[in-house]
């Protein structure tokens, strides 16, 4: 092993959704003790190295977290400041690393901060969020008497970004829903009390954070309009409506960002004498040159371990643009920079809704074996899909306030077996958070367990796999060429070991040939392994396989 790699590199995380991993209480919703009670399942079950909590803290649930009322305790509904002590003392225990959601662009407008803010223009906490007068000038509509919105920023969860305040007769800013009004992050006094939220959780023993929508808590101090997006532009996953029509050079991304996040990582790397401590950012930003400056630099100062590198949710799924994406990745890389990739989370649809049963497993062993550390969505071990929530029972405010774009579908509870709810809930529960899948009597950890070719059997074999080969945890990365146009093939190599990754993206059978004999270790069908001629390899549809090549 190379010993100079931290935890956070060699290592795979795992991300839970709390509200639909295990409910304990009967409520319905997740929760902590739940997530204890499955902590040897991610370690013993799958290997995982460190998981990634979505946010816990007290909520009026507006974005089911992400509105937050108070950044340093636990929403009754997932248990208390003791029971996560207890799930990270039992996770380190077992070596899982406890990342944790930090929100730092907005708080819920029932934050204290907020309440204080909004009471009076003369409160000491104004200026921690963001306001501004009306502009009577701007053709762009308010809801103010005598003047329009200050500019024409809109929201992601759609309209405008602005909200009117009567009572002081100002607006404030919103970047996503109304009731999560964005904390002004050009006040000294916000970095310092959002830094000692930090240090609460990093005081607990916390490993990481990851840090939602990162690029945004730093907007054009002159708050100037957006200018409307060009067709070239570049947005996010999935189109966001009205929220595409602009280009957002103004509302996000402003290059002063830069400086707390150095002051960040600086704060990180004083709690990581006896164990790095980490972070990885959220940022939607696909222009490689832009998205690379939050690694920061050594000159200047370093910024993320990670951010989140998403080109592979963008890319067609072909080998060739896949390759790409990679390609791109690795180039816009600096050498001292750690890759990292990510297939599935709680804002996409699941993997195997998106490329389909099949086209999955080779996903899997796509995301397991490139260089760099790979982040797994609860439930895609099983190959859960997408649910069709009914209208009626929609609850994701994205989705009702910009129909068709609602989240409710990958955020499902988790199938854990053939018990009533799933074994998610109490048998007694008659009614969970959302629906669960329509296959779950099929498609749950417990059947899957007993199947030598499930999902999980091949999420098992490749996290098996990549722990036992030195190479596919931190060794290099070479494309092959001379493939057949539906196959990507690459080579891993490093420790004195070289393994070759032959994926086949099509529905039809490919040969290759590639150099020698080799060694079988694993096939996406897991019903071959063993010793294989590599000038004449025959892959089935849909089929990948790991190789270890002759001597």
């Amino acid at each position: 092993m190379n010993n100079e790699l931290f935890w956070w590199q060699t290592g795979v995380i795992y991300q839970i959704y709390p509200r639909s991993y295990k409910d304990t209480t009967g409520n319905g919703v997740g929760d902590l003790r739940g997530i204890i009670e499955k902590i040897d399942y991610l370690a013993d079950t799958l290997g995982i190295d460190a998981v990634w909590l979505s946010p816990f803290y007290p909520s009026p649930m507006k974005d089911f977290g992400y509105d937050v009322a108070n950044y340093v305790d636990i929403h009754p509904l997932f248990g208390t400041l003791d029971d996560f002590d207890e799930l990270l003392e039992k996770a380190h225990q077992r070596g899982i690393k406890i990342i944790i959601d930090f929100v730092p662009n907005h708080s819920s407008d029932q934050h204290p901060w907020f309440q204080e803010s909004r009471s009076s223009r003369e409160n000491p906490k104004r200026d921690w969020y963001v306001w501004a007068d009306p502009n009577h000038l701007s053709p762009n509509v308010g809801l103010s008497e005598g003047g329009g919105y200050p500019n024409n920023w809109l929201s992601v969860f759609g309209g405008s970004a602005w909200e009117w305040d009567p009572t002081t007769r100002q607006y404030y800013l919103h970047s996503f829903l109304k009731e999560q009004p964005d904390l002004n992050w050009r006040n000294p006094e916000v970095k310092a009390a959002m830094f000692d939220v930090l240090r609460f959780w990093l005081e607990r023993g916390v490993d990481g954070f990851r840090v939602d929508v990162a690029h945004f808590i730093m907007k054009d101090p002159e708050m100037r309009d957006n200018p409307p997006a060009s067709r070239e532009q570049l947005s996010f996953h999935r189109p966001h409506g009205e929220y595409d029509s602009l280009e957002h050079l103004h509302d996000k991304g402003h290059p002063d960002a830069h400086g707390v996040y150095r002051d960040f990582r600086a704060l990180l790397d004083e709690y990581s004498t006896s164990s790095a401590r980490m972070s990885v950012g959220e940022i939607h930003i696909f222009d490689w040159g832009e998205w690379v400056n939050y690694y920061g630099n050594p000159a200047e100062g370093l910024e993320f371990h990670l951010p989140f590198n998403f080109s592979l949710l963008k890319a067609p799924w072909e080998a060739q643009a896949i390759r790409q994406a990679v390609e791109d990745h690795e180039g816009a890389l600096p050498s001292w920079a750690w890759p990292n990739y990510v297939l599935g989370n709680h804002d996409e649809e699941r993997i195997a809704t998106r490329y389909g049963v099949e086209q999955a497993r080779v996903a899997a062993m796509l995301l397991l074996t490139l260089r760099g550390t790979p982040t797994i969505y609860y439930g895609d071990e099983i190959g859960m899909t997408d649910v069709d929530v009914p209208p009626d029972q929609q609850l994701d405010p994205f989705g009702l306030n910009v129909p068709g774009l609602g989240r409710d579908g990958c955020r499902t509870p988790m199938q854990w077996s053939q018990e009533p709810n799933a074994g998610f809930a109490p048998k007694e529960v008659s009614q969970l958070w959302l629906p669960l899948a329509d296959d779950w009597g099929q498609t749950n950890v417990q059947n899957q367990l007993d199947d030598l070719t499930s999902m999980l059997s091949l999420y098992r074999q490749l996290l098996a796999i990549r722990k036992a080969h030195p190479a596919l945890q931190w060794g290099s990365y070479t494309a092959v060429d001379g493939v057949p146009e539906g196959c990507y093939v690459y080579q891993r190599q490093g420790a004195g070991q070289t393994l070759f990754v032959v994926l086949n993206f099509t529905g039809g059978p490919q040969r290759l040939s590639l150099q020698g004999d080799g060694l079988i270790l694993l096939s996406t069908h897991l019903d071959r392994t063993g010793p294989e001629n590599l000038r004449a390899l025959d892959l089935r549809a849909n089929e990948g396989v790991i190789i270890q090549p002759g001597s």
